[in-house]
């Protein structure tokens, strides 16, 4: 369950990339006019015909890019991830599925963010805000001979997982984000529609959630820690996160995992033995080592003893960068609680090489003082699609 690095948390998440969330955009003053034509006024400056101000929608995010709006837009709070299998025909057949599928997603998902979406349910006056990602996974990749990144493939077998295929895999994977539920039932719905009609089956769905944030605070998971203090900037997310220079520049690989957290157990726990196992105090997210949240924990810091100040097996610890050359991950991670005995963190971490993880993840299954409390039910990798520009598709270069 990686709190230490990197959930991407930007000071400001709003209208657009870098304005506040949820700021509503008023209009001041009243207009002095009278009859229909001052009505109008007041109306078009923001404010009801009652004399109070009236929220404006915010302004749809776009769907077209070069890179999908599911990762480069603030992270949100509430999300859907969805999975798709496609049948197993034959390569031709199977590919022209996918062609399909990728086709009606595309259409979708940039329906429902235009300022006249063709579901009324999304017509906010000025489109949805809603954000996503499209990805293809290693299996289909493999079966269809698709132009995805050397890298891409099923993560290793870790000690202490018990993984439920139903929630696991698929050949299709989505996330959808927005600031509300009612935006992502509707997504999700037309999402689940237009696969279906292109040839693809449901494999699992998964709903979560962040907890009410200020902007610029890190918000907190269901242990009580911040969780996502730091991320890679462009520069480093270029070395670690994003494709090389080619097809796959924009892209990136997606590992998830649904991990379920025994938080009344964690919480019996003293404060003191709590910070420990994460390596980091829970009042003010700074490491043991430090006194501020943004401080570099330092792994190799020691007591008077010769006993590390981040113990050993701190979680914080044996998931640094600096035991794995630097390398980061770009991690967007959202909470889940389908019930009073299954509540968690659904881990989404981004990386050019999924070996990555697989690395830090050995480490933490070996040793992490978390394990007790910790329970990985579930996982996927996909190959995140670079964005669609005007006109064209997600997922063109794949067949090349």
């Amino acid at each position: 369950m990686p709190t230490e690095p990197e959930n991407a948390q930007q000071p400001d998440r709003d209208a657009a990339p870098g304005l506040g969330r949820r700021r509503a955009l008023f209009a001041a003053g009243a207009v002095l006019a009278a009859g229909v034509g001052a009505a109008a006024g007041q109306l078009a400056s923001g404010e009801a015909e009652s004399g109070h101000p009236v929220a404006r929608p915010p302004a749809p995010t776009p769907f077209h890019g070069v890179r999908q709006a599911g990762l480069t837009f603030p992270q949100q709070e509430a999300t859907q991830l969805l999975a798709f299998d496609l049948p197993q025909n034959s390569p031709a057949a199977d590919r022209e599925a996918l062609r399909a599928v990728l086709a009606e997603l595309t259409r979708v998902l940039s329906g429902a963010v235009s300022g006249l979406p063709s579901d009324p349910r999304l017509d906010r006056g000025a489109g949805s805000r809603l954000t996503s990602l499209v990805g293809v996974g290693p299996a289909i990749a493999s079966r269809l001979g698709l132009d995805v990144p050397p890298a891409l493939g099923e993560l290793p077998p870790f000690p202490g997982d018990h993984l439920d295929p139903a929630r696991s895999g698929g050949d299709l994977l989505l996330q959808l984000c927005a600031d509300d539920r009612w935006t992502l039932a509707v997504a999700a719905e037309l999402v689940a529609a237009a696969t279906h009609a292109a040839g693809a089956t449901p494999r699992w769905s998964q709903s979560g959630f962040l907890p009410p944030t200020p902007s610029g605070v890190t918000p907190r998971n269901l242990f009580g820690f911040k969780d996502g203090t730091a991320n890679p900037d462009d520069e480093t997310a270029r070395q670690w996160v994003w494709g090389p220079p080619g097809p796959h520049e924009n892209g990136t690989v997606l590992v998830y995992r649904r991990i379920r957290m025994d938080t009344a157990a964690f919480a019996a726990l003293p404060a003191e033995r709590r910070d420990q196992a994460m390596g980091r105090r829970a009042t003010d997210g700074a490491p043991l080592t430090g006194t501020t949240e943004h401080e570099d924990p330092d792994i190799y810091a020691k007591n008077p003893d010769g006993s590390y100040v981040i113990p050993a097996t701190a979680h914080v610890r044996l998931s640094s960068p600096r035991l794995d050359g630097g390398a980061r991950m770009l991690r967007r991670g959202y909470s889940y609680d389908d019930g009073p005995t299954d509540r968690g963190l659904l881990f989404c971490a981004f990386m050019r090489d999924p070996a990555q993880f697989a690395r830090v993840q050995t480490r933490l299954a070996a040793r992490d003082a978390l394990n007790p409390f910790l329970d990985h039910t579930a996982s996927a990798v996909a190959y995140v699609l670079p964005g669609a520009r005007e006109g064209s598709v997600l997922g063109e270069h794949l067949w090349a």
